[in-house]
């Protein structure tokens, strides 16, 4: 008797499935469940930032309750790429491999987070893994925004190009390779109208790129702009007061207000509009364009109206760093809605405070750890000296060592080339580095002798 042709269907499956293939799900349509996953304490993003967190938590939580979600194989110390573009360091010196960087402790999703939801108390990640927490710390950084200005994209992407950006491990070595090319005309640096990620790196490029003209004795032919969107040189006056004379000497002609809008690559022009009279459209040729691109919280992050602020920013308390309504999340570095600088250095002294006040609130206790706004932006002048500018909250000099930083200085240079990265990969990201306030207090003493 001849079997059902149905009947033969499931036999032959269920045949299958006892040799470990599961043909019901793979000819199922119907939507897989999310892998589900619980952490302890949750890092989104491996910066400066989250990489610190990650390892002073893991070191004293249980192996495997601190999950760290991060896509990037790499990790890169932004603040070299401003050196890169000067010719005095290279991209390989930047960056780490990401495993390297990350505490064997913790555990490591590759993933991206693509959803917050702080009322279930998890993350969804690009894969759609539902990850489950008690702590959520955002280190997320901020997005470089390339394509809010129409024909830049283009014009960077061009081989052997005139526009540049030190911001982008992808367009960082165009920078030097720019400056060697460029023989006469106009050399155009910006500044957008936008959150910036170390807000000083935009005219380090500027002094550098002078000194180097200079040195190629070519100085003379070209025209060196500054255009930035910013009322002001610098947002610390004690700083701009001795920024303005470095410009005035060294014949650098800055705009303020100046926003740039588009970028015309066949043409060789760069469109500004001055935001004091937005009517005002220039359009300026150029010989060479560095350009900073308009910056923002991750479009994932900007999306969830429970965890950021109108501009997209986790909203935290800037004291405590932890959020103004969900009690169990932090942020630290620059997704932080805390109106400090954006540096690494501020993530540095963010560290410890973030660090304790999430022990606290897993043990039930007052947060007492506080944040005081503490910066610092080394504003390198040239191939050998450096202005090391150092604040808190308001504005006000926040100064390490007993002699005034407002002078240029060769220490100053030689410690933001040389040992600043050190500092970095090896203590920083270990969790062991806090920002100088210790120091500072040592060195206190030395100040009051010398006043």
């Amino acid at each position: 008797m001849k079997m059902n042709s149905s009947l033969i269907i499931v036999n032959k499956m269920h045949q299958m499935s006892v040799r470990g293939f599961n043909p019901i799900r793979c000819l199922s349509t119907s939507k897989v469940l999310p892998q589900k996953e619980e952490c302890k304490v949750l890092v989104v993003g491996a910066g400066s930032g989250g990489c610190a967190m990650a390892a002073k938590l893991s070191s004293k939580l249980e192996k495997g309750k601190v999950f760290v979600l991060e896509p990037a194989d790499k990790h890169y110390y932004q603040p070299m790429f401003t050196l890169i573009g000067g010719g005095m360091k290279r991209l390989e010196q930047s960056y780490r491999s990401m495993c390297d960087v990350l505490p064997k402790n913790a555990k490591w999703i590759k993933e991206k987070a693509i959803e917050f939801d702080p009322n279930s108390n998890s993350v969804t990640t690009s894969s759609g893994r539902k990850i489950t927490y008690d702590v959520l710390i955002v280190g997320t950084g901020l997005q470089l925004n390339y394509n809010k200005i129409p024909g830049l994209e283009e014009a960077l992407s061009i081989p052997d190009g005139n526009v540049c950006s030190i911001y982008s491990p992808k367009y960082v070595d165009k920078t030097y390779e720019a400056l060697q090319r460029i023989e006469d005309g106009n050399a155009i640096f910006t500044f957008p109208a936008s959150p910036v990620k170390c807000p000083g790196a935009p005219q380090k490029i500027v002094y550098i790129a002078e000194h180097y003209f200079r040195r190629a004795n070519k100085r003379n032919k070209i025209n060196v702009i500054y255009n930035t969107a910013l009322p002001v040189l610098f947002g610390v006056k004690y700083y701009a007061d001795a920024l303005w004379p470095i410009c005035k000497e060294r014949n650098i002609n800055v705009n303020l207000c100046r926003n740039l809008i588009e970028v015309r690559p066949k043409e060789n022009v760069a469109v500004f509009q001055n935001l004091e009279k937005p009517e005002e459209i220039f359009e300026e040729k150029y010989s060479m364009l560095h350009a900073v691109p308009p910056m923002s919280a991750p479009d994932e992050l900007a999306a969830c109206s429970e965890l950021v602020n109108e501009a997209g920013f986790v909203n935290v308390d800037k004291n405590t760093m932890q959020h103004v309504k969900h009690k169990n999340v932090f942020a630290i570095g620059d997704s932080s809605a805390s109106p400090n600088s954006k540096t690494a250095a501020a993530a540095a002294a963010q560290s410890p405070v973030v660090y304790e006040n999430v022990l606290a609130y897993l043990n039930g206790k007052e947060l007492k750890g506080s944040y005081d706004g503490y910066a610092s932006c080394p504003l390198v002048t040239g191939y050998n000296r450096a202005i090391l500018a150092e604040f808190d909250y308001n504005l006000n000099p926040l100064e390490t060592f007993p002699v005034p930083q407002n002078k240029e200085r060769y220490t100053m240079f030689f410690m933001k080339k040389e040992l600043m990265p050190s500092l970095y990969w090896h203590m920083m990201l270990k969790g062991y580095w806090n920002g100088p306030a210790l120091m500072r207090n040592a060195l206190s003493v030395f100040k009051f002798g010398t006043k």
